[in-house]
């Protein structure tokens, strides 16, 4: 089916208020499209700028709501933004969210290798810097979650997002 049939014009581009292309289609809690017209979750403004300790908590949140791909645009963000030090951190801590997504939508093999990447992102990014503790975010902790979520989705398990969502300052 064209972009007609949904209500376009055909060869027509979605564009965000400053020309730049962006996907206008509604979206689920797990960052699925859903036709043009449907009822969706809010979706997360890109290029905010936020304050470590913002990101953290605007992502728990999101992730404790089942919301991990909207999570994962809140540590792209950081990522994109933030210091040069901390962008492969952030990076993996998008992959983690990212691999949530994934397990939670029924796609085993991408949500387990995500989950995987993201850990040792995660657990490189620590090791290199010298830092256990950035943010308070368990990064131990977090890397232990994901590789066990990525061994229960390969062996086959279901994924409800919320109910696995992880602690990202352990507590």
């Amino acid at each position: 089916m064209g972009s007609a049939s949904r209500g376009r014009p055909a060869g027509a581009r979605d564009r965000d208020g400053e020309g730049r292309a962006r996907n206008a289609r509604p979206r689920d809690g797990l960052g699925r499209p859903l036709p043009y017209g449907a009822d969706g979750v809010a979706r997360q403004p890109e290029g905010v700028a936020r304050t470590p300790g913002e990101t953290v908590d605007e992502a728990q949140a999101l992730l404790d709501e089942g919301k991990p791909f909207h999570a994962h645009e809140v540590f792209e963000d950081a990522w994109k933004s933030g210091p040069e030090q901390d962008r492969e951190l952030w990076r993996g801590l998008a992959q983690l969210a990212v691999g949530l997504t994934h397990a939670a939508r029924g796609n085993a093999t991408g949500g387990a290798r995500l989950l995987r990447r993201g850990a040792g992102a995660v657990e490189e990014w620590a090791a290199r810097a010298g830092r256990r503790q950035p943010y308070e975010l368990d990064l131990a902790g977090l890397v232990a979650w994901a590789r066990e979520l990525a061994d229960v989705v390969a062996g086959g398990g279901t994924v409800v997002a919320r109910e696995r969502a992880p602690r990202l300052r352990g507590v």
